[in-house]
């Protein structure tokens, strides 16, 4: 059964909803857990919540990513540091829904240059997001300055990681086959 035949079939469609619905939820939670802890290096800490984030981007869609970056980066933040949790609900939104219509909308015939490209699009958005953010929130531009080498250095990895466990360790092919590549 092909795609068009999958969502023309009321039975077919519904469980193709529930499978992506169960897929953005799995990201979501991830994405709660992994902002809920950070990394400790010198002077700071890193998260991983931007590796989920890219992932998640990468393989869906627009809606569905902002769900996962941007209300489950919210979530996090509500639950363990709320004070700049509308500053990641509006960075990582934003990041999520650009990475995903990068991959998607660009390089149809290259995925992975696509990818590579929104993610990196990506993780310029959740630095100068964050930047601009921590400047608001803790009302000091030293203060986000600081924090800029981690932001940086989080964008970096988030994107690599992203990339690397969408295409290295089969997560896209494992994600279209449980889709049907839609």
């Amino acid at each position: 059964m092909n795609a068009n035949n999958r969502t023309a079939n009321p039975n077919a469609a519904i469980h193709l909803a529930t499978v992506r619905l169960t897929i953005a939820a799995f990201f979501m939670a991830m994405n709660i857990v992994c902002s809920s802890f950070g990394i400790p290096v010198p002077g700071g800490h890193l998260y991983l919540c931007d590796a989920v984030i890219s992932l998640a981007a990468i393989l869906l869609n627009p809606f569905e990513a902002f769900v996962v970056g941007g209300i489950g980066s919210f979530l996090g933040d509500l639950f363990f540091y709320p004070l700049p949790m509308f500053v990641s609900l509006v960075t990582h939104g934003l990041q999520a829904v650009v990475i995903s219509l990068i991959a998607h909308k660009t390089f149809k015939d290259h995925p992975r240059i696509a990818a590579g490209i929104g993610v990196s699009v990506g993780a310029i958005i959740m630095v100068v997001g964050y930047t601009l953010g921590k400047t608001f929130v803790y009302s000091t531009w030293e203060t986000a300055v600081v924090k800029l080498p981690y932001e940086i250095a989080q964008g970096a990895l988030g994107a690599i990681l992203g990339m690397l466990l969408c295409f290295r360790c089969g997560i896209k092919k494992l994600f279209d086959r449980m889709t049907g590549g839609v």
